[in-house]
């Protein structure tokens, strides 16, 4: 069964929806067979990967709400192993909508255990909050990537999503554990850069990843051209950066890295 992570952050403009396009388009390339979900309703996963709709078409939504089977709503995109299950506004709708539902926090599981097996990768694009979308991608997936600013307030409120984490761990999935803390907007030039990420590495000790993701205005440019970077300039340092961390992921995935529950660094 394919590896199901969870890109998440409560904190908004970190690089979630920049990760998890760029990630997966990445593993893709490396003919890893990827599964993107979108469950965010802002839909930038979607529209990232140059799907979005130009009329009426089921999305998470349906599958969340009506219960519409998650391999209905799949779409291809411009790589050949990337296939993407998208979202739109209407998954605004859903926070709501789950509340009186029966096992409300299980419905994004339930959908994808009966596809996950055909994937290497399944990535689920978080939205920012810890709202009961977000719990449904903690509740289904084996890890949580969090992307983090390198900024002076990168580590504020970082202690909610793990608390989150914690209790998802407790109550709704045991074996949730964490991938990995990828530091982004990375401008290794400043002193305030490199203190950010002393710091950083500090907390988390060998949950950073290695692979850092630079400050890039054609990472920024991509999503408006829906294209991952990788097809839009594969020489920029942003693609370069991606792929390394693909490369990085999946050196971890031959040693079996990732083992053992989760355990908040602040409280190890």
């Amino acid at each position: 069964m394919g590896r199901i992570i969870a890109v998440a952050n409560q904190k908004g403009g970190v690089g979630k929806t920049t990760t998890t396009i760029n990630l997966a388009a990445s593993l893709a390339a490396a003919e890893r067979r990827v599964l993107a979900v979108d469950a965010d309703p802002q839909g930038n996963l979607t529209s990232g990967l140059g799907r979005k709709a130009t009329g009426p078409r089921p999305g998470l939504y349906e599958v969340l709400i009506d219960q519409q089977p998650m391999e209905e709503i799949l779409v291809p995109t411009d790589l050949e192993h990337l296939t993407l299950a998208p979202a739109d506004r209407n998954l605004t709708g859903a926070e709501v909508e789950l509340v009186p539902l029966l096992a409300r926090e299980y419905r994004l599981k339930e959908a994808l255990a009966g596809i996950a097996d055909r994937y290497d990768y399944v990535l689920v694009d978080c939205p920012p909050s810890l709202g009961l979308l977000t719990v449904n991608a903690l509740a289904a997936a084996d890890t949580v990537l969090v992307p983090l600013q390198c900024e002076y307030f990168a580590l504020e409120g970082i202690s909610e999503l793990m608390n989150t984490m914690r209790r998802v761990q407790r109550a709704l999935n045991r074996k949730l554990e964490i991938e990995g803390v990828l530091l982004t907007m990375v401008d290794e030039r400043t002193n305030l850069t490199q203190q950010v990420m002393s710091e950083i590495r500090e907390h988390f000790k060998d949950k950073v990843f290695r692979v850092t993701i630079p400050r890039s205005i054609r990472l920024g440019e991509a999503p408006s051209f829906g294209k991952p970077i990788i097809l839009y300039d594969i020489r920029s340092k942003g693609a370069e950066a991606y792929l390394d961390l693909a490369k990085e992921m999946m050196a971890h995935e031959k040693k079996g890295a990732g083992q053992g529950a989760f355990r908040s660094p602040a409280r190890s």
